[in-house]
């Protein structure tokens, strides 16, 4: 859905969640001397200004990064690329996933990224000149790309869930990728929401991926009556230490409640 702009909800609890994660696993694959392949289906513009009128006009970020930026200690990968992204575009910047790859990734690693909102992939281009950023459906890009090269990498699916059929067609998706790329980290973010709309989807994930981490926390709603509590990753072949560190994180979401 073309509507979808990240910029709103930036910085979030959700948000903190995820990239926190997303930062271990790329440092801890970046500690072979292998390149990797980097593919994210659902891009956005790669970094955020916490400042601007529609990031202050719900007041997430205030909730999310700025209230949990101490949770994290200085040499986390995560703590890392806020500091990289402060460095380079001031200290109201917030890195998206794309940013934080390229923080953690080599000159050696392909990062692909696709974006169909056209002021997002713009905006992702002019960030990010050494990605490769398509104007597309991330989904085909990713079913026409798998298995990349160079082989060993991961992949981030982290759609909006406007388009509510998204909870039906993503385990066909997932079931497609894990069968061409069966070496791949394939992690997928969704919302934990009061309507238990995601319910159904993890269901079927978890049937056919018995493997795989499941991994949510919880956190008030960002304003009343607002329907996400929480927020969930579907990780494919987790790298070896990830639960315990999810383990940690989630300790941290939970002084929350």
């Amino acid at each position: 859905m073309l509507s979808y702009q990240h910029i709103y909800h930036a910085g979030n609890l959700a948000d903190v969640h995820k990239h926190s994660l997303l930062a271990w696993m790329l440092e801890y694959m970046t500690r072979k001397d292998k390149p990797i392949s980097y593919i994210e289906t659902h891009a956005g513009r790669a970094i955020y200004d916490l400042k601007a009128d529609e990031a202050l006009k719900t007041g997430e970020a205030a909730m999310g990064i700025n209230r949990a930026r101490q949770w994290f200690d200085p040499n986390h990968p995560y703590t890392k690329s806020l500091q990289q992204t402060a460095q380079t575009d001031g200290v109201n910047a917030y890195p998206g996933s794309p940013m934080i790859a390229v923080h953690r990734l080599r000159e050696t690693d392909r990062i692909t990224l696709a974006e169909l909102h056209p002021g997002e992939h713009s905006a992702l281009e002019l960030a990010l000149p050494t990605a490769i950023c398509r104007r597309t459906d991330g989904f085909a890009m990713a079913h026409s790309m798998l298995p990349p090269t160079p082989r060993r990498g991961m992949m981030l699916i982290d759609p909006s869930f406007e388009i509510k059929y998204d909870y039906e067609t993503i385990p066909s998706h997932i079931r497609k990728y894990a069968r061409a790329w069966n070496v791949g980290i394939i992690v997928l973010w969704y919302p934990v929401l009061t309507s238990s709309a995601h319910g159904s989807m993890l269901k079927i994930l978890q049937n056919e991926h018995p493997q795989a981490l499941r991994h949510e926390v919880r956190f008030p709603p960002a304003r009343p009556g607002h329907g996400m509590i929480g927020s969930g990753l579907f990780v494919i072949n987790p790298p070896f230490g990830l639960a315990q560190e999810a383990a940690n994180l989630k300790a941290r979401f939970d002084t929350l409640s």
